[in-house]
């Protein structure tokens, strides 16, 4: 005959007490409730970061700037301190070599630029002239879209007033405005740069040896050393290759007879560090200072065009070839990250969005990719728990 078992004996294994099986479930009930609050949380951070970076772009932009220019300058600072140069000197020289090289920078482009857009008034008739034959081509459609939108109306046509906005009265008093905000933003990047500098070996050394286990001290330590050779390799590359650019255009320019070839290189040089976009408005620019000098409207495109053919060369042949693979970031990524910081910070945000993504990349790359559906879903609690029990309840 067969025997009856006890109602406190499970199906599958040996009787289960009751009393052991309400801890487990109101383990797992906690930790679903801890874990979908987390994902909630993490949510609700990421959305709300773009709009906080915006908001307090006066503080987070110099700041961030000022770390890209220290991680960049990180490479430097060891050498100095491999010739027993003491941390916070060599942070001194680093700094100063910098600003040197940016003072170079200013005085080629700013200076010059300052000068030949003032004279953009006086130039309207000569690019007038120049445009002529397409402003006549855009005069005439637009006379026979508004002939035919005359005749489809029913009733006559109000046209919207256009309301003049009076330009700033000088450039003087628009820099008296804003010069006090600008010096303080740039003498507080410059005190980010020196003081991180000077502190970068005791901050890496407290960061790695402040782990709890060996494995994570590699890691650490690796995550550190990837962030700094690839963000240094990849400004110093895309640095070298940039002034090599602006110095061939410059060079071209000259050759046409463009005034300021230098300022043009500098200009060239600089919106080349924002990929795909910064060519276009520099060839855009140089379009604008083509049709101000000369009269031939022909003439006037040499410059674009130069500026042109020497990126696509550049983009195609010379950096492919220099960079290789290693530098290499998905297309769909940069385009992503120029949108985003450009709406975050606008041009500097454009001019960040590469070496803030392949930070972010490297630090993904080394530190592994965290699978939070994997975590919360698979290997987390949630199912833990639930084995667990179903284990207890086999036995």
């Amino acid at each position: 005959m067969n025997e009856i078992k006890p109602e406190s004996e499970g199906a599958f294994g040996p009787p289960v007490e009751n009393d052991s099986l309400e801890p487990s479930r109101v383990t797992m009930r906690r930790d679903r409730l801890l874990a979908s609050l987390t994902l909630i949380a993490g949510l609700g951070l990421v959305l709300a970061t773009p709009f906080a970076l915006k908001a307090g772009a006066e503080f987070f932009l110099p700041t961030t700037i000022a770390l890209v220019i220290a991680i960049a300058l990180v490479p430097l600072l060891e050498w100095f301190e491999r010739h027993r140069l003491p941390s916070p000197l060599a942070a001194l020289v680093c700094v100063l070599m910098f600003l040197a090289a940016a003072s170079v920078a200013i005085t080629a482009i700013v200076l010059p630029a300052t000068e030949f857009f003032r004279r953009l008034p006086q130039s309207v008739g000569r690019i007038q002239s120049n445009l002529a034959p397409l402003l006549d081509l855009y005069s005439s459609l637009e006379k026979y879209v508004n002939r035919t939108f005359r005749q489809l109306a029913a009733g006559p046509v109000h046209q919207a007033q256009a309301t003049a906005v009076a330009p700033p009265s000088s450039i003087v008093g628009l820099a008296a405005t804003s010069a006090p905000t600008v010096i303080v933003q740039v003498f507080f990047g410059i005190l980010v740069v020196f003081f991180f500098l000077s502190h970068w070996t005791r901050i890496r050394r407290n960061t790695i040896t402040g782990r709890s286990s060996f494995t994570g001290a590699l890691a650490t330590a690796r995550v550190i050393q990837d962030v700094v050779d690839d963000t240094s390799a990849y400004l110093g590359t895309i640095t070298a290759i940039n002034v090599t650019l602006g110095c061939v255009i410059a060079f071209a320019l000259w050759l046409v007879g463009m005034p300021y070839p230098l300022m043009w290189g500098g200009i060239a040089a600089l919106l080349n560090y924002v990929p795909y976009f910064g060519p276009i408005v520099a060839a855009l620019l140089l379009a604008v200072g083509g049709l101000m000098t000369f009269n031939d409207i022909w003439v006037a495109m040499l410059p674009p065009a130069i500026m042109i053919g020497c990126h696509l060369i550049e983009a195609n042949a010379i950096t492919p070839f220099i960079v290789g693979h290693r530098l290499t970031i998905n297309p769909v990524l940069i385009l992503i990250s120029i949108s985003f910081w450009g709406w975050v910070w606008g041009t500097a945000g454009a001019l960040l969005a590469v070496p803030l993504l392949i930070i972010l990349q490297t630090v993904i790359g080394a530190a592994g990719k965290p699978d939070i559906a994997g975590f919360l879903f698979e290997h987390g609690t949630l199912t833990a728990e639930r084995r667990g029990w179903r284990r207890r309840q086999e036995k």
